[in-house]
């Protein structure tokens, strides 16, 4: 009895990918000298070559790349078990950073993200921020409670020296103090992680895999971080209308039912990183390698700098004297030019040199009668004199007081003086109406002629 022949394949023919596994091949080699974190994911993959002209399905692209991994490490692949977790509505919210690339005003440039997820609802939000410092991480929880609509019971996070001061054994922790000013605020209860367990928060670990393929892939581009941020909080919302894990209801319909349980927010945190400086003589302090001014009055003296993920404030005595919106890059000057008025008193001359001074962007008419004085012999004084006179009433009573003096001919320093304090004098107040009680009923008459008598009864 003979045997049936047996039909073997030596290849399994690929009548739609064939054509392009050499290209998707190539991909996938240039990808791999990538860092992980830029690889293209096989989803990435079948949309670019679809692009190219692909018309086969997806799960043919997957198990190409699978295949092609697989070979290319020359090992298996080893699973670990995990339990699945139920989380309930409000109990636990996780955190997390990721670094990504984007185009900020036409340079490519490396940012860092802060990512938060409720355990419950699968709810996400995600911040951009230039680095990861702690007035970031502070700022950060005050948007994502903010879009969350709350707070939950519990927040989980890795072991960042920006939250974490301190590891010792099993969960026990030493939280930074001004974390802890965070928590206390918004009563919830930190937790960190067992060392090298990214598995304790997993939805947030596989949210930073998906953000990266969903939102930056390929690098998108913006203007700054204010338009990617607006962004990125619109797409939040437009993917929490996916469908919920337990196929059941949409994660919108989820975090919906889930904002009750959330602690709701009755004031944001003041979320900045307080450090003393002295005054420098040029009346400037520095943060992160830039320079602000502080008011003249100021210079020499102890103050404290209040640095907040957007602005650095200085307060002196318990009262704010200066407020700067923060700069990220290096060697910078921002200077204020009313806090460097009150030196003209003495140092005149500064306003021909004096950097606050030649930046600074005066409205036209101003500029005009600073043109004519400076020409004018003693004309530095001069118009030192019109800035000290314009310090309470700001640079608008000065451009109409110019305006109104340049109507008169040569804007002179004391005609644009007078006119500025006929603007900015105080309101007469109107005559006082005398009460009833108090007028007289019987007003005495004058009578002058009493003095022409005297004149008769006068001797030589």
């Amino acid at each position: 009895m003979l045997a049936e022949p047996a039909y073997r394949r030596s290849t399994q023919p690929k009548p739609q990918l064939g054509p392009f596994s050499t290209m998707l091949e190539q991909w996938l080699a240039f990808d791999a000298t990538l860092p992980k974190a830029r690889r293209r994911s096989a989803q990435r993959l079948f949309e670019s070559l679809q692009a190219e002209g692909y018309h086969g399905a997806y799960d043919s692209v997957q198990r190409h790349v699978k295949t092609w991994k697989t070979a290319s490490s020359g090992r298996g692949t080893v699973t670990q078990a995990f339990v699945p977790l139920s989380f309930a509505a409000g109990e636990v919210g996780q955190f997390d950073w990721s670094y990504e690339h984007v185009v900020l005003g036409g340079v490519t440039q490396t940012i860092k993200l802060a990512h938060f997820r409720l355990a419950h609802s699968r709810a996400m939000f995600v911040v951009a921020y230039p680095r990861e410092t702690q007035e970031m991480v502070l700022d950060a929880h005050d948007r994502a409670f903010a879009f969350f609509g709350g707070v939950p019971q519990k927040m989980v996070y890795d072991n960042l020296k920006t939250v974490v001061d301190a590891v010792f054994s099993g969960k026990e922790r030493q939280f930074n103090r001004r974390f802890l000013a965070l928590a206390n605020h918004y009563l919830f209860e930190p937790v960190a992680c067992t060392p090298a367990s990214g598995w304790e928060k997993g939805q947030v670990e596989n949210q930073v895999g998906n953000i990266r393929e969903w939102l930056f892939t390929p690098t998108p581009h913006f203007a700054d971080f204010a338009e990617l941020n607006v962004w990125l909080e619109r797409r939040c919302r437009e993917l929490a209308e996916r469908m919920h894990p337990n196929k059941l209801c949409r994660i919108t319909e989820a975090w919906a039912a889930e904002q009750p349980a959330l602690r709701p927010v009755t004031m944001p945190f003041d979320g900045y990183v307080e450090q003393p400086q002295r005054v420098s003589s040029t009346c400037l302090i520095s943060v992160d390698r830039n320079r602000y001014s502080v008011p003249a009055a100021w210079a020499g003296k102890v103050i404290s700098v209040r640095i907040s993920a957007t602005h650095v404030r200085i307060v002196a005595e318990g009262n704010a004297i200066a407020e700067h919106e923060r700069l990220f890059g290096r060697d910078q000057l921002v200077c204020q030019p009313w806090h460097y008025v009150p030196i003209l008193e003495t140092k005149p001359g500064a306003l021909r040199h004096g950097q606050p001074f030649i930046e600074w962007q005066l409205p036209l008419a101003i500029e005009r009668v600073r043109t004519f004085l400076l020409k004018q012999p003693k004309g530095d004084r001069a118009f030192a004199d019109l800035l000290l006179a314009a310090r309470s009433s700001g640079l608008e009573a000065l451009d109409v007081a110019c305006q109104l003096a340049s109507e008169h001919g040569q804007p002179h320093a004391s005609v644009v003086l007078n006119e500025l304090r006929r603007l900015t004098e105080p309101e007469r107040s109107p005559a006082m109406a005398v009460p009833a009680v108090l007028i007289l009923r019987n007003e005495p008459v004058a009578d002058c002629g009493r003095y022409d008598s005297l004149l008769g009864g006068c001797h030589v």
